[in-house]
């Protein structure tokens, strides 16, 4: 009986201590994090999409956004906040040191706010991106309905929410009329925007009872790397130089294809990232073509360089510009002056160096073997038996009539052949009579004959 009753409680034993290792292993909580610790733009709208959509592939039971930003584009915001709002996943927020602006109007939209020693939270007054001077009332009126909106969403006070925004909102003890909100730790805690000071994440999960979860942090993938290598502006600079320099040499040697594919190449990995991060828009590229397109109807089918090369240079410059800041369609209000900046002066930098870069290589690519190969790097000299006339010298000093109005160019007829003749610059009417004064090139120069 002794020994029915050991062999009985060694196997409850046993089977209590497996059901407890798979009681653990079911209760083990997917924790998923990822930074906001940028200005909120375009890219950072699509880092936070693309991190959502990990979480949710890995079936995740916890968000943590690590914050910290000054904030940024009121649209991408509104956009992120949404995407939060949406969420059927809990996400809570740790504001590492500054959630501003627009970093305030995501943090408000999550489920549970926590913030580090010395963070804050407030101060989302729209700025434009040039001054940062106030922005008109459309756009303050705005955010305002966004944060009281968001805050009603999450049950915190949307009158003090929509006081970060609005300096005129007075808020008997906690502000006055002519400043907006900004919360450190402890007044942010006592007004219900935050729910407890934590030194770390780790510290966060802690606390919830999650110090076993196991924690996946959001890393970029290899594409993601690759999209932020080509969005560096040293390397748009050096994809410019190659558009530019490569458009120059095939404009200058039709045919040869080498350097129109240099040019294709870096023009698909200098926009590709930018429209995939939603920096260059669809119009923006389609400047930049025009502009391509308008050049080239300057050099092959308009003679001389007038209106349609200076605008096609303009917009070649104006897509690659525009195509690294996040305007909205011309409206520059909110785009940062640095970023503004930066893409101008990559543009203008990189344009000035393949200019240099052209006149320092076009004598040297004559000197290539490879080239001879594909193009006539050598001088045919007069003396040597080469002459640039399509017509024969016995044509000199022959007396004809103008077949069609040369204006400065047209047809002439002598002895009843038909040639293409122009004149020094006068207009001479049909059936004048000319004198042919040069045969050199394709066409015959003549002046008006005179008895």
């Amino acid at each position: 009986m002794k020994i029915y009753f050991s062999t009985l409680f060694i196997f409850l034993l046993f089977s209590g201590q497996l059901v407890l290792a798979q009681t653990d292993t079911v209760a083990t909580k997917k924790v998923f994090t990822f930074k906001i610790d940028k200005d909120i733009d375009p890219a950072m709208t699509r880092r936070v999409k693309l991190a959502l959509e990990k979480a949710e592939q890995d079936e995740v039971d916890l968000i943590i956004i690590e914050m910290d930003t000054y904030g940024g584009a009121v649209n991408d915001a509104d956009e992120i906040r949404t995407i939060i709002l949406n969420s059927t996943t809990p996400i809570y927020v740790f504001i590492n040191k500054d959630a501003a602006s627009a970093g305030a109007l995501i943090s408000i939209a999550t489920d549970s706010i926590y913030m580090a020693p010395g963070a804050s939270i407030g101060a989302a007054t729209v700025v434009n991106g040039a001054d940062g001077a106030a922005a008109p009332d459309k756009y303050q009126s705005y955010m305002r309905s966004m944060m009281r909106s968001t805050a009603e969403a999450k049950g915190r006070d949307p009158k003090i929410a929509e006081a970060m925004v609005d300096e005129k909102i007075e808020i008997e003890g906690i502000s006055e009329a002519g400043s907006v909100i900004t919360f450190s730790v402890s007044e942010a805690v006592k007004y219900g925007f935050c729910n407890g000071q934590y030194d770390s994440i780790q510290a966060i999960l802690i606390a919830q009872n999650l110090k076993d979860a196991e924690i996946i942090a959001y890393e970029p993938d290899q594409v993601e790397q690759i999209i932020a290598f080509f969005l560096n502006p040293a390397v748009s600079g050096f994809l410019i130089l190659i558009i530019i320099g490569g458009l120059y040499f095939e404009l200058q040697t039709p045919g040869v294809g080498f350097p129109i594919l240099a040019s294709l190449i870096a023009t698909l990995l200098y926009f590709i990232p930018y429209y995939l991060s939603g920096l260059a828009a669809n119009w923006e590229i389609l400047v930049f073509f025009i502009g391509v397109i308008l050049l080239a109807v300057e050099l092959f089918v308009i003679p001389g360089f007038g209106i349609f090369g200076v605008l096609g240079i303009i917009g070649i410059l104006t897509g690659l510009v525009l195509g690294m800041i996040p305007n909205q369609n011309f409206n520059f209000d909110f785009v940062p002056a640095a970023d503004l900046f930066t893409a101008l002066l990559t543009v203008i930098l990189a344009a000035i160096a393949s200019v240099g870069l052209v006149f320092w290589l076009t004598p040297k690519v004559n000197e290539w073997g490879a080239f001879k190969t594909i193009t006539l790097a050598s001088t045919q000299q007069r003396s040597e038996g080469y002459t640039s006339s399509f017509y024969a010298d016995s044509l000199k000093g022959k007396i004809g009539l103008v077949h069609s109005r040369l204006r400065p160019s047209g047809k002439i007829e002598i002895d009843g052949d038909i040639y293409d003749a122009y004149s020094r610059g006068e207009f001479i009417d049909q059936g004048e009579k000319i004198i042919v004064i040069s045969t050199e090139g394709t066409s015959l120069k003549v002046k008006k004959w005179e008895a």
